[in-house]
């Protein structure tokens, strides 16, 4: 299995298609899997490249030192200077567009263009989620059809769901591999402590941000805030899409990301 080294831990990775290469980056407590949906749409254009966050799937789960969004940010690099790949373009999404603000800002030598999906300057300037959303997403339920149920419907909408029931089968097979508590407590402590604002202008990154109007995980006016920070970014809102906007509008939003990376090539 193709892993690559960051400091003593040891990331796995997977790699697919061809052409200027792209890093797809999951989100809190996710690992690979997440673009399992949607990851050949971008290999058809690009060198996608998935991996498993410390503390979740095949990658090594170190209990310390504690996960920061920086830290996760030099592992991407890290998967970078595995493969000997010297330019990257990186799509984020949730925590994933928190380390994404992180390559901008501090790995800039390394980034092509970014496109930082439903998330949030961090809670000091940005705008929190709901208190009963949050207290879920610290300390998430322990029984498993709960647990889906809670996720699900804060991904995507009913309506999806009736149409696409298989979508609840994904969580559930995620959870045959289980990111453990105390990683997932440190993935929503890194995630909690993202604090970009200052730092933000210093992005030279062509940027686009990209959000669901109805997203309860990371609230909508966040986008705003990003874009307005960031110099020359671009917004896109999904009109209904909740915190899976790229799932449940993939159609929309695929080709509204690939576009913009045609337009900004390495």
């Amino acid at each position: 299995m193709p892993f690559a080294p960051s400091g003593d831990v040891r990331l796995y990775y997977e790699e697919a298609g061809s052409g200027q290469p792209l890093l797809l980056i999951s989100g809190q407590g996710g690992d690979h899997t997440t673009w399992d949906t949607i990851r050949g749409d971008f290999a058809a254009h690009h060198r996608a490249i998935t991996f498993d966050h410390r503390g979740t799937g095949q990658s090594d789960k170190p209990r310390e030192p504690a996960y920061t969004v920086q830290g996760f940010a030099r592992d991407a690099v890290a998967i970078l200077d595995h493969l000997g790949i010297e330019r990257a373009h990186a799509y984020g999404i949730s925590m994933g567009g928190r380390i994404c603000q992180w390559l901008g800002i501090e790995h800039p030598a390394r980034i092509g263009a970014l496109v930082l999906g439903c998330t949030t300057p961090g809670n000091n300037h940005g705008v929190r989620r709901p208190p009963e959303v949050d207290a879920r997403m610290a300390d998430r339920p322990t029984d498993l059809d709960e647990l889906i149920a809670f996720m699900a419907e804060q991904m995507v909408s009913p309506a999806y769901i009736a149409v696409h029931p298989e979508y609840v089968d994904t969580w559930r097979r995620r959870a045959a591999n289980p990111i453990p508590t105390y990683a997932q407590k440190l993935h929503y402590m890194a995630s909690e402590g993202h604090d970009s604002w200052d730092r933000l202008p210093e992005i030279t990154a062509p940027t686009l941000v990209i959000h669901g109007t109805d997203d309860f995980i990371n609230p909508s006016a966040n986008a705003a805030l990003l874009a307005e920070r960031i110099p020359g970014a671009e917004l896109y809102m999904v009109n209904g899409g909740r915190h899976g906007y790229f799932i449940e509008f993939r159609e929309e939003c695929t080709p509204v990301v690939l576009d913009f990376l045609a337009r900004h090539p390495i």
